[in-house]
């Protein structure tokens, strides 16, 4: 099917968001911008995205993947690498070692439930970062990770997100 047939063809319409947390609790989302604002502290923008993009496809959070996905190509990354993302393990070779310690950290935050970080998958992100790196690392992973959980439990609607110059 051709992109000229996609736009042709009728979409199903929007879900309504569940409700505007920002609005109804005001001082929680300034403390979340705060947290946001120091958690890319200490993290390379493109590392930050591919980290913010993986957690967000982990706990399918639609708003958070159109969003850091739109301020990664608009950043630079590649579509190539983004799509790629969720099929890391077999696609190594897009990635920098760094990259994929710190996916692989990301992924085990993300899913305590699969036996809360490994050992090793902590010692390969601590031979890559040295430990302010890891600590703002670790804060970032956790911060995308209660971003993703609002915006799943509120039914954030994706897709009208523009990324800024």
């Amino acid at each position: 099917m051709t992109n000229e047939a996609h736009r042709s063809m009728e979409r199903l319409p929007e879900h309504a968001p569940r409700l505007d947390w920002a609005k109804l609790a005001p001082e929680a989302y300034k403390a979340m911008i705060r947290l946001d604002t120091a958690a890319r502290q200490g993290v390379e923008p493109t590392l930050l995205n591919l980290v913010k993009i993986r957690a967000s496809q982990i706990n399918h959070c639609a708003f958070c993947l159109d969003m850091h996905s739109k301020d990664a190509l608009a950043a630079g990354e590649s579509a190539e690498r983004i799509i790629q993302l969720d099929a890391w393990t077999e696609s190594k070779h897009f990635y920098t070692a760094k990259e994929i310690a710190a996916i692989e950290l990301t992924e085990a935050i993300t899913v305590l439930t699969d036996g809360f970080v490994p050992d090793e998958v902590y010692a390969r992100a601590a031979n890559e970062f040295d430990e302010t790196e890891l600590a703002c690392l670790i804060v970032a992973i956790t911060t995308i990770n209660a971003w993703n959980r609002f915006g799943v439990s509120t039914r954030l609607v994706p897709g009208h997100h523009t990324p800024s110059a």
